[in-house]
Formats: C-alpha cells, structure tokens, sequence
C-alpha cells in the first residue's frame, strides 16, 4: 500500500518520469524511509512497554543468581536493548561495578549492538525471517562464545580498577507504573530511539538507493569474484573502523547482497560496524586497559568471521 502511495505521488500526482534513474533512486529513498521509521516506532513502543516490566537492578540479580546461564541471559538482555555499541558502555561498566562476572558482561557488550528490536524489524522487511531468526540466533551465539572465551582468559587485571569506585547513577532504572505509564514509556522510548536514528536511517536509505539505481550488478560482481575466498574478512576488517548504526547498515547490506554479494560476506560488514566502531574502543579505554580492548576486538572479529563464512554456506537454505 505504502509503494503504490509513493508511486502514485512521484508518477501520477507530480507526472515524474517512472524511466528516470534519479526518480527510481528517490523512489526507494521515500519508500523505505517511512517504512523504517513506521516499523520502528511501532516496535520500539511495543518493546519499550514491554521493557518496562523489567528493572536494572531486577535484571542484576537474575544474571548473577543464574550459575551456568549468566552468559546466555546477559546476551538474551543484550539483545532486547536498543543500543549501539558505544550506548553500550554505560550498562557495561555498572554490570561490572555490580560485581557480575567480567565474561558475562562481554556477553551483553558484545550482543547489544548486533541485535536489538529495530535492527530485527529492519532486517523482516528486508530479509526476511528465514535470514532474520538466522542472524538472532548467530548474534547471540557470538556474544555467548566469546564472554566464555574471555571468562576463562582470567582477564581482569586489565580492568581500570579506579573506573568501578565512582558512585554510578543507575541511569537505565525504569519505574513507570499501570498500564498508561508503561504505553507512555514504550512511546516515549520509541521517539527517543527515532530521534537519535533518524539521521542514520535517512543516510543508509540514501546510500542503498544509489547503490541500488547507480552501482552496476556487474562491478559488484567483479569485486566477489576477486576477493573470493578472503572476502568475508576484507568486509569485516572494513567495517570494524568504521561507526554506524544498524539502521543505517541494514539498508546497504541489503543492497550489496542484491547487487552479488554473498549473504555472509554482506551481513559481516554490518555486524563488524555494528559491534566494534573506533568510537567505542576509545569509550571504553576508559575502562579497560589497551591490550584487554585488543583481545576483545580480536575475538569478536574472528566470530563474526565464521558467522559470515557460515551463512555464505547456508544462504542457499535460508533463501
């Protein structure tokens, strides 16, 4: 309904050219620029309302009191936040001032940014829920590994100490009451996210839509065939210096993977700007010292490596 709308502007009502690259690029900019924005706010709300349920001091305690689970439920919780990598950090450094286990905090750090309630709408619309449950499952499995792999490296004295005796304000406390409070937050959490996404998703969409209409299927082609086997670790090592978010990789990945890229290779540049940005080492150097930020970029790059090799394996399954 939405398409034939745009169309119905663009063509009927303003008597643009349909033949127009110009006009197709601007097409797919408006189309899927409300369409995201529309889809994220209702998600969020229902989200955020549903989050509301839930305290930080509640979850806390669920995670430390869960012996052998802490690790699955701080990626679980990881997952149902919507923050980026560097939004991250706050909840990270309390998780550990609360005394929570420093593998289990690498394990929401780390889950947070690669999955969360808009990227998963983002990725329906485009991907569908074959490729979507996929990723859900493969994002939290990287979180998981590798807050087990660095629990057992016995890493925390590479922690600032100093960071952990400051008073931190619990500043993700959540205490709406009834159920018109609890709507409220869900709303007013969804036009918080927008506002801080709005930007990004205007430039992804931007970005997708000439890549789209301008970049030959051809060149895009050429660049696999000649990357071959290494292409899922150049896609990566790219996008790990780069800074973004989600709403604005989603639409490029899903382009690129339009235009030839395999599935893996497409969705391992996303993960890499989503989980580990630059912004985010230097935020949390305040934290942990140099080589403990190396030992985690370097983990969680090689888990999203194998993620992508393994979904170039199984895109023929998941469609």
């Amino acid at each position: 309904m939405l398409q034939l709308i745009v169309d119905w502007l663009m063509y009927s009502v303003f008597k643009l050219d349909a033949n127009s690259g110009i006009n197709a690029a601007i097409n797919f900019f408006i189309y899927d620029s409300i369409k995201i924005i529309l889809l994220l706010f209702v998600m969020i709300s229902v989200i955020g309302f549903l989050r509301s349920f839930l305290s930080q001091q509640k979850v806390k305690a669920w995670i430390t009191g869960t012996k052998g689970w802490g690790n699955f439920f701080a990626s679980f919780f990881g997952a149902i936040t919507p923050f980026c990598s560097c939004s991250s950090i706050p909840l990270f450094i309390s998780f550990l001032a609360a005394g929570i286990p420093l593998g289990v905090t690498f394990s929401f750090l780390v889950t947070s940014p690669l999955i969360n309630e808009y990227l998963v709408v983002l990725m329906i619309g485009f991907f569908g829920w074959r490729i979507t449950l996929a990723y859900v499952i493969s994002g939290m499995a990287i979180g998981i590994a590798t807050g087990i792999i660095l629990g057992k490296m016995k890493l925390e004295k590479y922690l600032e100490k100093d960071i952990f005796t400051a008073n931190l304000e619990d500043a993700c406390e959540i205490k709406p009451k009834g159920i018109n409070q609890r709507i409220m937050f869900g709303i007013n959490e969804a036009v918080c996210v927008i506002n801080k996404l709005w930007a990004w998703v205007l430039a992804g969409v931007g970005l997708g839509a000439l890549i789209h209409n301008y970049v030959p299927q051809s060149a895009v082609q050429a660049i696999v065939n000649k990357t071959g086997f290494f292409s899922v670790p150049l896609a990566t090592v790219i996008g790990v210096p780069m800074y973004g978010s989600c709403a604005a990789i989603v639409p490029i990945a899903v382009v690129l993977f339009q235009k030839g890229f395999p599935l893996g290779t497409a969705l391992a540049f996303m993960m890499a700007v989503a989980a580990l940005s630059l912004p985010e080492a230097i935020m949390l150097r305040r934290a942990m010292k140099p080589k403990l930020i190396f030992i985690f970029f370097g983990i969680t790059t090689l888990g999203i490596i194998f993620t992508g090799y393994l979904f170039n394996l199984l895109q023929k399954i998941l469609g």
